[in-house]
């Protein structure tokens, strides 16, 4: 299924090897680093597994509310929007570069709240206010959405310079709204979320911002790279996590089994320039993934479009499965 919007990172590209080298069973599936919502809408739908798509990006998470609970709603709104100017464009960028939701009425209740309360008080009730702003914030929704598609490369950052229909993207929304419905939508930092999710049942999918990257929106330092290693280093869970193939990342997870592949390089302006990808997982997948082990054995032409580069002495998660498809091939 393809997403709404475009997004600075998707993995449209990726779904293949992400597929292949996913986990067979598990009960709950997290979309630690959400995004377009690529990866969760492409994945099989499982009865009785619970999803969750998550993201910083409040701006975002309002967005996949909208689009989930009041697709209607966002759909009229779209209508009557027009954006076609840079000005107008440059308008809506300065309103979400803005560190907190602007509306008039939240300012001022804000506002009210520093003067009535005290400060332990009137900060945690500030918190609320603002987590909550967010939830199903229609006009807020429709511009951020018509923001991401006149951007370059759906960046949200800078103008790109082509006519675009936003009609013909309605099927798109209602599409996913659909798929969607059963989706829990959160919008928290990573560290929160994976430790509030994480089960042995779990599947937790990372998509970071990559290292030294400085595309994204949401800025995400260095030691953010450290503190998701080290959360996602004691998880109960399957992890798997997609990063930029580079020396730091190799040697952050070297506790990790780490695989290499490449894909074609949306950002750049040169013909047939590629990008490489490292795929990261807490277990091997030759044991936990049936489709790597059915293809291995088949000798699928596939395999040669990635290579595990390290494998850890001992894996993190432990993985007892073994389909009968190896035990046939035995």
């Amino acid at each position: 299924m393809k997403s709404f919007i475009p997004w600075v990172g998707g993995k449209g590209k990726l779904l293949w090897i992400l597929n292949k080298l996913a986990p067979e069973r598990y009960n709950r599936f997290i979309d630690v680093f959400g995004g377009s919502g690529t990866v969760t809408m492409n994945r099989p739908i499982q009865p009785g597994c619970m999803e969750v798509y998550n993201d910083f990006n409040g701006n975002l998470t309002n967005l996949f509310c909208c689009v989930k609970n009041r697709p209607m709603a966002l759909l009229k709104e779209l209508g009557f929007l027009p954006l076609n100017t840079r000005d107008d464009f440059n308008v809506l960028y300065k309103f979400f570069s803005r560190d907190e939701f602007t509306d008039d009425y939240l300012r001022e209740e804000m506002e009210l709240t520093e003067i009535l309360l005290k400060p332990p008080d009137a900060e945690a009730i500030r918190t609320l206010m603002l987590e909550r702003a967010p939830r199903g914030d229609i006009r807020r929704a429709a511009d951020y959405f018509k923001m991401i598609r006149y951007s370059f490369s759906g960046s949200a950052k800078s103008f790109g310079g082509k006519p675009c229909d936003i009609r013909r993207f309605f099927h798109l929304i209602w599409e996913c709204s659909r798929r969607l419905a059963n989706v829990v939508i959160e919008n928290k930092d990573f560290e929160d979320l994976i430790r509030q999710y994480d089960r042995g049942d779990a599947y937790i999918y990372c998509d970071p911002p990559y290292f030294e990257a400085e595309c994204y929106e949401v800025g995400f330092p260095k030691e953010n790279h450290q503190r998701l290693h080290d959360v996602l280093l004691n998880c109960q869970g399957y992890v798997m996590v997609s990063y930029n193939y580079c020396d730091y990342i190799s040697e952050l997870y070297k506790e990790f089994y780490i695989f290499r592949t490449v894909r074609p390089n949306s950002m750049s302006q040169k013909a047939g320039s590629e990008y490489e990808e490292a795929i990261i997982t807490n277990y091997d997948p030759r044991r936990a993934a049936w489709q790597l082990s059915l293809e291995s054995l088949l000798g699928d032409d596939c395999d040669s479009r990635y290579e595990l580069m390290h494998e850890p002495e001992h894996p993190l998660k432990q993985t007892n499965h073994t389909t009968k498809i190896m035990e046939e091939f035995k």
